[in-house]
């Protein structure tokens, strides 16, 4: 892989197609770890890639969004259990990885707040537990609901399994509010992680890799009597919905959690430096071999709630909390295999196959190696032993070779340029703007390409997309060879087909009257989806989970996108809209009006309108004034940061767009307002001031 260009060389176009390209490469593995359960990169190159992700940011400000692709939430909630619609979303945490990132946390805030140096400052830390995330809805100091964290938004309903745990209360002590969702990690000691393999051995079954697998292997049993024979605890260390909060700090409310008779972790403290912080993570570094239990890092969070409120959320986590991570660990094995994976946009991706290795407790058998310029960077050959990386419960990097462990008779490593599956060329594209060749090869071969329509079609039934229950990879996979399906709208027309006697799924092996019906039944329900839903199941490149969001809200119907994206050709308004829209910018624009410039997938669209309805997303903070409404910030603010100002706006389910346009329905101008001011005066765009804002929004005391 090349040296990355200097962020401070690079142009705002520039900057803006990295961000966009990279954007890709995380939701592309966002999906693999969180959906699929199939990552293939280590925690530390995950890492890498966000981190220059909200490099880029940092250094182009007209980057970074509330909704950063870096910062999407958890996984896809499973096919085996009722849904639960979080009705507070379950938010992830970003990572910190060295000591002096710690300090530019703490600086981050103060800027952000507007605090001085010498303002008191007070931060939680504790353990970073290694587990299974659960949310804990009481009404009336009673259990009533249990669910995994899922997307964040909706996850998994395992009510009558966490009733089997110990430790959590099924109505709390003491006068706790009416209603109250707490929310912790379910995890497995050593010891019990050792007895339980064992008995899985002796049972002749298969033993778990990790205690954080068998935690979460044992709360999603669909049997709950095998979940109550499994030795699970729990911490309490946050919250969702509370009808009133019982303190008004972070150390307050668990200690709140802890008179209500939940278990919360004794090495939590509050720290005002990041000094105080740096020393506590050493101290519990130094104990982590010794708890008994696993964790991954500590997390330090703002004390105090109002100014955790003020900072406010990005789309995967809160600005006021961030996880200092443990250093990664390594071990060395021979690469036996390179073979290539041809994904739904033509890409190949070389998967390296390993001779077995435990890895941090873990066995892993195969790593990514990304693409061919990462291969030839490192001199990567068949035969080689080579050192691999693991940081977190993902498959491992490969760092390099060790030279004096290569064979004699090794060859450098050849990149194919013909695609393995249908033998059309594959290419590296050129960058027209840039005459650089993108880092990816990828088949030309399209529709001709059976990888690339399978991958298609599984990514449109997926957990994030259309969630078909009982569709999985395999089936998809089936179906297609038989070819019982070639596009999405041949799912919804299955049952039609068996009811016309064109198709005898009930005559297939593993196929019985009561699974044919579950899976019609599976797919009648999604003949109507959320609209974020719908857009990303279309598999439009650069949009992904997040920026599907970010279209639904804005354009709210299908055909306000469609009739918006058929006409934005470059240079027109319709592509400026789309432009405009914050956190899109135009490699992503450009990409939604490829999608519908092109007549195959127009052709591909009609057929499944005919068999089902996107709608609108749930509408967010819809009680708000400014709910709705397209906001633009202009000027210097006094009272809060620009960032603070968007994230309040966001909260309060407001659009905020990055220029003044005829859809802009109010500007918020402070002192030293120029053109964003001329141009609300020359459209008839109400303006308001900073204090006027915040009467609005009713922020104002």
């Amino acid at each position: 892989m090349k040296k990355p260009v200097p962020i401070e060389s690079l142009s705002e176009a520039q900057a803006r197609r990295e961000h966009a390209r990279l954007g890709e490469k995380i939701a592309a593995h966002d999906k693999r770890y969180y959906t699929e359960d199939a990552p293939i990169v280590s925690d530390a190159e995950y890492d890498a890639l966000r981190l220059r992700y909200e490099a880029l940011e940092a250094a182009f400000p007209e980057l970074a969004t509330p909704e950063s692709l870096t910062k999407k939430i958890g996984a896809a909630p499973s096919e085996k259990f009722a849904k639960v619609r979080h009705r507070v979303p379950v938010l992830s945490l970003g990572n910190i990885f060295g000591e002096e990132e710690v300090a530019d946390f703490v600086t981050r805030i103060r800027r952000f707040l507007g605090l001085s140096p010498e303002a008191p400052l007070a931060i939680t830390a504790e353990p970073k537990i290694d587990g299974l995330s659960c949310s804990l809805r009481y009404e009336s100091g009673k259990l009533v609901q249990a669910a995994t964290r899922g997307d964040g938004y909706e996850g998994e309903d395992v009510t009558a399994n966490v009733r089997t745990i110990g430790e959590i209360p099924h109505v709390l002590k003491g006068a706790a509010p009416e209603i109250l969702e707490v929310r912790g990690e379910v995890y497995m000691t050593h010891a019990d992680f050792a007895a339980l393999n064992e008995r899985q051995k002796e049972a002749g079954k298969t033993l778990f890799a990790n205690p954080r697998n068998a935690a979460a292997g044992s709360l999603r049993q669909l049997d709950p009597a095998i979940t109550a024979a499994r030795p699970l605890h729990f911490f309490a260390y946050a919250w969702g919905e509370v009808s009133a909060l019982p303190a008004s700090t972070q150390m307050g409310m668990i200690a709140a959690f802890k008179d209500f008779g939940f278990p919360i972790n004794p090495l939590m403290v509050l720290c005002h430096s990041a000094e105080e912080l740096i020393t506590h993570y050493r101290q519990i570094e130094s104990l982590r071999a010794r708890l008994g239990y696993d964790i991954d890092g500590v997390v330090y969070k703002v004390d105090s709630l109002a100014l955790q409120n003020r900072l406010g959320f990005v789309s995967r986590a809160p600005r006021w909390a961030a996880a200092h991570k443990f250093p990664a660990e390594k071990a060395t094995t021979v690469l036996r295999a390179i073979e290539i994976n041809v994904g739904r946009t033509g890409a190949l991706t070389p998967v390296a196959r390993l001779d077995p290795v435990t890895v941090g407790g873990v066995v892993v058998s195969n790593a990514t190696l990304h693409n061919e310029d990462e291969i030839a960077r490192k001199d990567i050959r068949v035969g080689d032993t080579v050192t691999v990386q693991r940081a977190g419960d993902v498959i491992p990097q490969i760092l390099g070779p060790i030279l004096d462990k290569r064979p004699e008779d090794s060859k450098p490593y050849v990149f194919p340029e013909i695609c393995p599956v249908c033998g059309s060329a594959a290419v590296r594209e050129i960058d027209p703007k840039t005459g650089t060749a993108d880092v990816v090869r990828r088949c030309t071969g399209g529709l001709v390409c059976t990888a690339q329509v399978v991958e298609r079609l599984k990514h449109f039934a997926s957990r994030n997309a259309f969630d078909i229950e009982g569709f999985g990879d395999k089936l998809i996979e089936q179906f297609f060879h038989d070819g019982l399906i070639k596009s999405p709208a041949d799912i919804f027309t299955l049952e039609e087909r068996e009811r016309r006697g064109l198709l005898r799924l009930t005559e297939r092996e593993g196929f019985g009257e009561l699974s044919v019906r579950n899976l019609f039944n599976a797919i009648e329900v999604r003949r109507t989806l959320p609209l974020n839903r719908f857009i990303y199941g279309l598999g439009i490149r650069h949009v992904g989970e997040t920026n599907a969001r970010r279209l639904a809200r804005h354009f709210e119907t299908f055909e306000a996108l469609r009739k918006t994206a058929k006409a934005a050709q470059e240079g027109s308004e319709a592509r400026a809209e789309i432009n405009n829209i914050e956190g899109i910018g135009e490699t992503v624009a450009e990409a939604v009006a490829d999608f519908f410039a092109e007549k195959h997938n127009e052709d591909v669209l009609d057929a499944l309108l005919d068999h089902m309805t996107p709608v609108p997303m749930e509408a967010v903070a819809s009680a708000s004034p400014v709910a709705g409404k397209t906001v633009v910030f202009t000027g210097s603010l006094e009272r809060m940061t620009r960032d603070e100002a968007k994230a309040m706006a966001e909260r309060l389910g407001a659009k905020v767009a990055a220029s003044v346009s005829k859809k802009t329905d109010l500007v918020v101008v402070g002192p030293g307002a120029g053109s964003k001011l001329a141009k609300a005066a020359e459209l008839g765009i109400e303006t308001i001031s900073e204090e006027d804002w915040l009467r609005l929004t009713g922020q104002d005391t």
